[in-house]
């Protein structure tokens, strides 16, 4: 904002004031101390002289000593003066001259002060008296003492009246404090050139500012950096520049007024100033910094030109952008200068590359003017390139290019004529199905569609008025010739549509009025008999009274008067979409509820349905657009579906609770199985279908308490419809019916999926439950038999199905169980799903399969039993005719040692068998054949044992008996 921008510069003031100050507080500080102490300190004398100058005059010594003090006092002047005449200021700025001066007054201030003090006047006062020749040439050495401190003094003193403007100059923060300061130093400068006795001499004052001039020079140099400049904003650096420009522009200014005020004072000296001393150089660098300016000011006009607004009208954006690079080419030179562009000496150089800049422009300019030619014989919007036209009236731009860009008006006509042509063939294509807008009616949104053509082409040539030269020239009156043909034919157009709207209007809006609400449609699968049963209804507000409705809104807007009954059903559209909106949502809800209901319900429902329809009935008799009556209608209906609505959910929720124990009935599992003892010792055959048959009574007894609770719920739902509870209300007929049908299926689907079940578990890889394999001489059996477990089989698949001879049926048109009725012989019956389930053919099928498989699997172990049958003879041939008939051989020892190997063989061998077998559902423990095998084999091994020791015993007595009769003979 304007006035934070001068505050702040304000601060920056204060701020540079302040830094100065400081800095002179601190320089005038450091010369008091220079001067108390004295970088020169004079000898004194190493002798007193107190007492009178007489006295000491007339002694010899203490003037020889003396005399010797003040040859040294000459020797230190005369060397201190020569050193400061031969000292010269250490810069080149102005600042520098001051320091220089400070630093004079500071050391032969000091030496003067001491010149002054008591033992000093006293010394010279002696030689004074005593006549020495020093005193002559003393006196003029303190005398130029004297006179270069004076000069020094009052020298600084006058500079420091501008030490301020010079401070300003070499450490403003801106080019702008700089500006500000120069009238005001020149001012300075000129009451020191009229009061100050040293600085009023050309000599002085001309190596003043020539020092003035160097420090500005120095300050553009630091600020205009060519390798900095063309990267930063190009405003910015235009600015800084131009106040570059105007800075060293105002010092030769500020030079020549205050030389022309003291000329025309006619009191002071004349300023006759070498010239090209002072401005020689700034004069230099304000041409440069005036040729930096242009070559910015030529880069901006450049991108003036080839904008956004060029890019949009000649829709070639890549070779536009090509040029802006070429004009981004422009200043590289300058960034890669191997010369000092600001120095003189370098001048023509500078002149050079100022030349090739010059030469490049133009051939860009050309460039320019050719690309513009081709372009405007291609424009994509007359108004986009009149509106840019207009803009580079207004614009700085390079004057060339502006020439050339004002003799595009006919171009621009040409392009307008093009589009004018282009919209009269959109037109006439779209005459007869005009695209329209989204939410538009027909008419209105055609007479739309007709008039964004139109204004699309008017506000073009509008614009064009605003140049009054471009409409008066031939292809101008051209131009408004087709325009104005255009815009006739578009005008009878829109009035054709109109006149043919309002007259079907006034013949068709009657009649769509006394329309009823409602039409009714038939469902699917409608009875004939009482077609209202599954009645459906739809709204009957006509899709073109709702287009009458939006065309007679659309068609105000735009200006038509529209007929009296038509303004007026639009000006209750609010009451019309009410009403539309309330019939739908009931209907809607109607439909969702009846949507829920199957076909029993429906049936039973029949007399509320009934009911309901009496309150639609006027709507679709009686009632239409025009009735008063409708909210009152739509309020009736909505109580109505809610009534029934409520009696639909509580029957809903009485059939869910019978659903609910469908399912539990369902999902039963009628073979539940007992685990195993053990991972080896699986249950009995008797012990396993014993187990089943237990925890199926227990399922049983559940399930049919879960079955007798459909009754009652049954005449739950006959009290909410008929507000009865027998439990055989005719009208309940088919949902008993219903749901008879429901429990068969159910019970049908339980017992098929477990016999299923059952099957797979009896096929499948793990056995359910074990059998033992027995000897019986002479054969090897089961135990229990396969025939016990075939029938044990047959036995627990038979009692799944007779299961459902728990569930007795209904009586034919109730929800009460039939009592046992007299059969055959007089013998009661009782009627149960059983009848009807076991003649399912599928339930028939799997309940033959499981005993066959059942049977197939003990075949099958019965085959792996024929193994065995090799050692028949350890317990088919009688022992002891076996052992007579061995015995009776008198076998050797080798004989009886082959047959106890053998057996004892076959007692090893047994042992080594697999002594458990799994086929599908079955185990067969082999252990006890296997013992019996084996104490059969044992027990050979010891007949033949014991027959081998009866047969040795009796060869020993044998034996004994000869050895007797040796014995006897021998004696």
């Amino acid at each position: 904002m304007p006035g934070e921008a001068i505050e702040y510069h304000s601060i920056q003031l204060i701020r540079d004031e302040f830094l100065m100050n400081i800095q002179k507080f601190a320089s005038s500080i450091q010369r008091t101390m220079q001067q108390l102490e004295g970088e020169i300190k004079l000898e004194m004398p190493s002798i007193s002289v107190e007492g009178e100058v007489s006295d000491l005059a007339a002694d010899p010594e203490t003037v020889e000593i003396l005399e010797q003090c003040v040859i040294n006092w000459l020797n230190q002047i005369s060397t201190a003066l020569e050193g400061q005449m031969k000292k010269t200021p250490q810069g080149n700025g102005p600042l520098a001259e001051i320091e220089f001066w400070r630093e004079r007054n500071a050391t032969l201030s000091a030496l003067h002060e001491q010149t002054k003090l008591p033992i000093v006047r006293k010394v010279l006062d002696v030689m004074k008296e005593s006549d020495s020749l020093l005193v002559a040439n003393l006196q003029p050495v303190l005398t130029e003492l004297f006179k270069f401190h004076m000069e020094a003094s009052d020298n600084v003193r006058f500079l420091s009246t501008v030490e301020r403007h010079f401070k300003n100059i070499t450490h403003g923060s801106s080019f702008h404090v700089v500006l500000e300061t120069i009238p005001s130093m020149m001012s300075a400068l000129r009451m020191v050139w009229i009061i100050s006795r040293h600085y009023n001499k050309d000599e002085r004052m001309i190596p003043l500012m020539e020092r003035i001039a160097w420090e500005i020079a120095e300050r553009v140099c630091k600020v205009v950096n060519l390798r900095t400049l063309f990267k930063e904003n190009r405003a910015s650096a235009q600015h800084k520049t131009l106040e570059a420009r105007n800075t060293l522009n105002m010092w030769k200014k500020a030079y020549f007024d205050t030389r022309a005020k003291i000329e025309a004072s006619g009191r002071e000296a004349r300023w006759e100033f070498d010239r090209k001393r002072l401005f020689e150089r700034t004069d230099y660098m304000a041409t440069i910094c005036q040729d930096l300016y242009d070559i910015l000011q030529v880069v901006e006009e450049f991108y003036n030109i080839f904008g956004p607004e060029l890019k949009a009208v000649t829709g070639d954006p890549k070779r536009i952008d090509d040029v802006l690079c070429r004009v981004d080419g422009l200043v590289t030179p300058m960034e890669n200068l191997t010369f000092d562009p600001f120095s003189i000496k370098c001048s023509q150089y500078w002149k050079y590359v100022m030349d090739d800049f010059k030469i490049e422009v133009l051939v860009i300019e050309k460039e320019a003017k050719n690309f513009i030619d081709e372009s405007f014989k291609t424009l994509r919007s007359a108004e986009a390139a009149f509106d840019m036209l207009l803009k580079f009236k207004h614009i700085r731009s390079r004057e060339a290019i502006n020439r050339q860009m004002m003799m595009k008006f006919n171009d621009i006509l040409a392009q307008y004529c093009k589009e004018i042509d282009i919209v009269n063939k959109i037109f006439v294509q779209n005459l007869d199905n005009p695209p329209l807008y989204k939410n538009h009616p027909p008419v209105a949104g055609a007479i739309y569609w007709e008039r964004s053509l139109f204004f699309r082409i008017k506000h073009t040539i509008l614009r064009f008025q605003e140049v009054e030269e471009i409409l008066d020239s031939d292809g101008g009156r051209e131009v408004k010739q087709k325009y104005l043909e255009l815009g006739r034919m578009m005008k009878d157009y829109e009035d054709r549509k109109y006149e043919q709207w309002r007259e079907t209007t006034e013949q068709i809006l009657p009649t769509l009025m006394k329309k009823s609400l409602l039409t009714k449609t038939s469902a699917a699968g409608d009875d004939a008999t009482n077609p209202d049963r599954v009645a459906a209804f739809s709204i009957n507000f006509s899709p073109a009274l709702r287009e009458i409705i939006n065309e007679t809104k659309y068609l105000e807007q735009l200006g038509f008067p529209v007929p009296e009954l038509a303004r007026n059903i639009a000006l209750q559209e609010d009451k019309f979409l009410r009403y539309t909106d309330g019939i739908q949502r009931m209907l809607d809800h109607y439909h969702m509820l009846t949507g829920t209901l199957n076909e029993a319900e429906s049936l039973l429902l029949d007399d509320h349905s009934q009911e309901l329809l009496r309150v639609f009935r006027s709507g679709y008799k009686r009632l239409n657009w025009n009735s008063l009556g409708i909210a009152d209608y739509i309020t009736r209906c909505k109580q109505a579906i809610g009534k029934f609505e409520s009696l639909v959910h509580q029957i809903h929720k009485n059939a869910d609770d019978i659903s609910s124990r469908l399912t539990l009935i369902e999902s039963i599992n009628l073979f539940k199985y007992p685990a195993p003892k053990s991972e080896d010792e699986l249950p009995g055959v008797k012990e396993f279908f014993e187990h089943i048959e237990r925890e199926r009574a227990k399922d049983v007894d559940h399930m049919v308490r879960w079955y007798l609770a459909i009754g009652p719920l049954l005449t739950k739902v006959e009290g909410l419809v008929i507000h009865t509870n027998t439990g055989k209300a005719p009208k309940l007929a088919s949902y008993y019916e219903y749901w008879e049908n429901r429990i068969y299926e159910v019970l049908t689907k339980l017992i098929l999926k477990n016999l299923q079940s059952f099957n797979s578990l009896v096929l499948g890889n793990v056995p359910l439950f074990q059998t033992e394999t027995i000897l019986t001489a002479p054969e090897i059996i089961l135990h229990p038999n396969a025939n016990e477990i075939d029938k044990m089989c047959v036995h627990c698949v038979r009692n799944c199905v007779e299961m459902t001879k728990h569930f007795v049926r209904w009586m034919n048109g109730s929800c009460i169980e039939c009592p046992p009725q007299k059969g055959e012989e007089e013998e009661l019956v009782t009627i149960s799903f059983y009848n009807d389930i076991s003649q399912n053919p599928q339930i028939i099928e799997q309940a033959v399969m499981i005993p066959q498989n059942v049977h197939r699997i003990l075949v099958s172990l019965m085959k792996y039993l024929q193994k065995w049958k090799r050692y028949r003879p350890l317990w088919k041939l009688d022992k002891a005719i076996v052992m007579e008939k061995f015995a009776a051989k008198k076998p050797p020892c080798v004989a009886y040692d082959e047959k106890l190997q053998f057996y004892a063989r076959i007692a090893s061998e047994v042992m080594h068998h697999l002594l458990i077998k799994d086929e599908h559902c079955i185990r067969l423990q082999l252990g006890p054949l296997a013992n019996t095998v084996q104490e059969n084999a044992k027990s050979w091994v010891v007949s033949l044992g014991r027959l081998l020791n009866d047969s040795a015993r009796e060869e020993l007595n044998n034996l004994h008996e000869e050895i007797e009769v040796v014995d006897h003979y021998a004696l």
